[in-house]
């Protein structure tokens, strides 16, 4: 399998969302807009995600499901997708990665990493 035909770069952008948090219960709520975008050779669908969110504590999340909010986007070379989600941590600081599912158009499956991106509340970690 040529690496370059089928590779999807994935560009995260974190906030914290402070109306939806609530520190003293140890709710601490993150949004994340990520772009996904068809950087390889040939037309590609994600069909699932997996998400590993680890807070402060080391307590783990697994998540797992199709597609991402609600849609499975099918990307030609050089096309985009962008998508804004949340995840609610119960420490201050914590970390995700992960990886979507793809199918390309001549049925090669493969992976697309999400690299390890940090979340945290402002004037935790600069």
């Amino acid at each position: 399998m040529n690496k370059q035909q089928y590779h999807i770069k994935v560009e995260v952008k974190t906030t914290y969302v402070q109306e939806q948090s609530e520190p003293e219960n140890n709710r601490f709520v993150f949004a994340y807009t990520i772009t996904i975008t068809n950087t390889g050779q040939v037309p590609a669908q994600l069909l699932s995600r997996h998400w590993v969110i680890t807070d402060a504590n080391n307590k783990v999340q697994e998540v797992r499901g199709e597609g991402v909010v609600g849609e499975q986007p099918y990307l030609t070379p050089g096309d985009s997708f962008r998508y804004t989600s949340a995840a609610m941590l119960e420490t201050p600081v914590g970390c995700m990665q992960g990886n979507y599912q793809m199918i390309a158009d001549d049925g090669v499956e493969f992976d697309a990493e999400i690299p390890v991106f940090n979340l945290s509340t402002p004037h935790t970690i600069h």
